[in-house]
């Protein structure tokens, strides 16, 4: 889903043509710089959405539990997950490049692996707080 969003389909061209009627309708006076801007944030808090879940369906295939699964938490699986999200990000902010609409730069990469690295720390505190670990 990752590499179709990177296609043409998911540039900020056609993004913005869902966000903003949707902005305009929310907020009938926001100005035209308010709406790029709110389309901007949507995109932006898309990266980070999936590239955290990315992160955690990594940290579960890594991991692969069980059923009360006594097993405590190990920094090391959550690395593993973070660079391969990482890894990731950066292909696909390279695929990028070869798509007219799109632009490939180091600042998504640096969003996406926030993203992922915000993702397994949510997950770790959830752990915590529910005593998985």
């Amino acid at each position: 889903m990752i590499f179709g969003g990177s296609a043409d389909t998911g540039s900020g061209q056609r993004s913005s043509q869902i966000v903003g009627p949707l902005l305009r309708w929310l907020f009938p006076s926001i100005s035209a710089d308010g709406v790029d801007l709110g389309v901007l944030l949507a995109r932006k808090c898309a990266h980070l959405t999936e590239f955290g879940l990315l992160a955690l369906l990594i940290w579960r295939a890594r991991r692969k539990p069980q059923r009360d699964d006594p097993r405590p938490w190990r920094w090391a699986t959550a690395g593993e997950a973070l660079w391969l999200a990482t890894f990731y990000a950066a292909t696909d902010e390279f695929h990028q490049t070869f798509v007219a609409t799109r632009e490939g730069c180091v600042r998504d990469v640096l969003i996406d692996s926030s993203g992922a690295a915000a993702g397994l720390l949510a997950l770790w505190a959830l752990g915590r707080w529910r005593k998985w670990w």
